[in-house]
């Protein structure tokens, strides 16, 4: 299961320019507690990203594929663990007009991403794993407050064959919530995938449960589809949560997106 073999211009909606930045204003949406020593952080490890800037940064930068594992008509709500096993995640993205950098309220952000076994919701099987699969586990969608920010709980995502850990986004403006806890209609402003510093990745690979997936893991820097442009290309920045990875991680990044 790969998003690597589909065609790129297949998958790929319109090269728009957008706006990804980073620094001081992203880390400080993080949630959680303080960087510790003993868990890693994408912060610290300058082999997988450019260095963080004192102050935020607007660096334009092009939109990804969206992969072959998107399902529409997912829940709106800030929780998308539902009964899956791995450590915590909590994801902060700010939405903000490309040309303004004026933040975006009432816009939705979803995500979808694999399980620690690397198997999508609505597509299990396909990393070789036999599991339940309900449509909508790690799918979801939220709002962005009045400060243009998303906030997400999930997991630490898995992997899967040919790709490097990552979650998939999506940005929507004028959607309507549906009574069963859905959304509809809107215009779809960008496509994209966020991702994960290798040594961070590398140290929650280590523990269970994600050592149970014996597929072989694909770097940050053997993946196809990462550029290696750092938080330009959608490199979050980490935090940690606690003393150890099994605590978990807080990711933050803001993302601007050409409203015109």
């Amino acid at each position: 299961m790969t998003d690597t073999s589909e065609p790129l211009q297949a998958n790929t909606i319109g090269r728009r320019s957008v706006l990804i930045a980073s620094g001081a204003t992203a880390a400080a949406l993080a949630v959680g507690a303080a960087v510790t020593t003993e868990a890693p952080t994408a912060d610290t490890d300058t082999g997988d990203t450019a260095p963080v800037a004192a102050a935020a940064v607007c660096t334009l930068t092009r939109e990804m594929t969206e992969g072959p594992y998107y399902l529409d008509g997912q829940f709106v709500r800030s929780n998308i663990r539902e009964n899956k096993t791995g450590i915590p995640f909590q994801l902060s993205l700010t939405v903000v007009d490309d040309d303004t950098c004026v933040p975006l309220s009432n816009a939705l952000v979803e995500i979808w991403h694999a399980d620690v076994l690397g198997e999508y919701s609505g597509f299990v099987g396909e990393n070789g794993h036999n599991e339940p699969d309900n449509g909508t586990f790690l799918r979801g969608g939220v709002l962005t407050d009045s400060n243009g920010v998303a906030r997400i709980t999930t997991v630490y995502p898995g992997w899967y064959r040919g790709r490097c850990i990552h979650i998939h986004l999506k940005v929507h403006v004028n959607v309507r919530l549906t009574p069963d806890g859905s959304f509809t209609g809107g215009r779809e402003l960008f496509t994209g995938q966020l991702y994960f510093a290798e040594s961070v990745t590398r140290a929650v690979a280590a523990i269970a449960p994600y050592r149970s997936n014996t597929v072989t893991r694909t770097t940050l820097t053997q993946d196809s589809i990462y550029d290696g442009g750092g938080a330009r290309s959608g490199l979050l920045t980490l935090t940690a949560l606690g003393s150890s990875p099994s605590a978990g991680y807080a990711g933050s990044l803001t993302v601007g997106v050409e409203t015109n």
